[in-house]
């Protein structure tokens, strides 16, 4: 019973912050390219904050929730991994298709920095009210959403296409080096979840997780 009272009382404390995390970075995605030419996620009623637009029903919930419980069953080894719907982009319609890809990129992993942050201010102003009965559900929620948010970001800037990182890479790269790594596109979901399935993939982004944790903590002086 305490197992199950633990995972309903996580799903209650993540289940905002995973909302907010998915829904702010695929809007800010399709708002970057409009803002670069592009009107495909415009047109598609993308750039919206109603989550119902992008959530993805086995990416956004069975599988981050099958792990979620198998991490509380396993005494929470793991991590949080998921997906949204991607948000249709022509680059092609880009003003400058090569570059402006990198900013169109980059908008995903920046928004769920900028909520990494202000997750961080929640989890402060629990710390100055600790008397409040909103106080520990401010302070719990706050850490989730750190957590979900730098997972987010971290992993979408491995540079692996279609992830953002792998955009960027194409975007910095020189034409045609661009061209031959694009070429992995297809392929890159498959290793993505190999490199899950096989542990790598943690070894990789768990150490920039925590770095980036200790360095929110840090600006924002939070002690929990």
């Amino acid at each position: 019973m305490g197992s199950l009272d633990s995972i309903i009382l996580g799903i209650a404390i993540y289940a905002l912050p995973v909302i907010f995390a998915i829904t702010l970075h695929e809007a800010a995605h399709g708002y970057v390219a409009k803002q670069h030419g592009d009107l495909t996620a415009y047109m598609a009623g993308r750039i919206t904050l109603n989550p119902l637009k992008h959530i993805d029903p086995m990416g956004t919930i069975i599988v981050p929730l099958t792990l979620f419980i198998i991490g509380k069953l396993t005494m929470g080894t793991g991590f949080l991994f998921g997906w949204a719907k991607p948000v249709p982009v022509n680059f092609n319609q880009l003003r400058h298709p090569k570059r402006d890809m990198l900013w169109v990129a980059a908008a995903g992993p920046g928004a769920n920095l900028f909520m990494a942050c202000c997750w961080a201010l929640i989890i402060k102003l629990g710390l100055i009210f600790p008397e409040n009965i909103y106080a520990k559900p401010m302070i719990l929620m706050g850490m989730a959403g750190i957590e979900i948010n730098l997972i987010l970001m971290v992993l979408n800037l491995l540079p692996l296409p279609p992830l953002d990182g792998g955009r960027m890479a194409v975007s910095l790269l020189p034409h045609q080096l661009a061209y031959q790594f694009s070429k992995i596109e297809p392929y890159g979901f498959m290793i993505l979840l190999l490199l899950l399935m096989t542990g790598v993939l943690g070894a990789i982004i768990l150490p920039f997780i925590t770095l980036m944790k200790q360095l929110i903590a840090w600006v924002f002086g939070l002690y929990v």
